[in-house]
């Protein structure tokens, strides 16, 4: 069965985000993705790929 998110790619304006698969209770846990130094993160349940905004303004904690 193929993965429906695999090739979704998800614009966000923020390097910490959270995935929940996006399909109420047929998703998957809520769990909190951190970009890091890098643009994208991958979500390890549904694949799903969240890419940083060119645009957005990130702030240093």
């Amino acid at each position: 069965m193929a993965n429906s998110n695999q090739n979704e790619v998800i614009i966000v304006s923020q390097t910490r985000i959270a995935c929940d698969g996006g399909g109420g209770a047929l998703g998957h846990p809520k769990v909190w993705l951190d970009m890091g130094q890098d643009n994208t993160v991958r979500c390890k349940y549904c694949d799903r790929v969240f890419a940083l905004d060119p645009n957005a303004v990130t702030v240093a904690h």
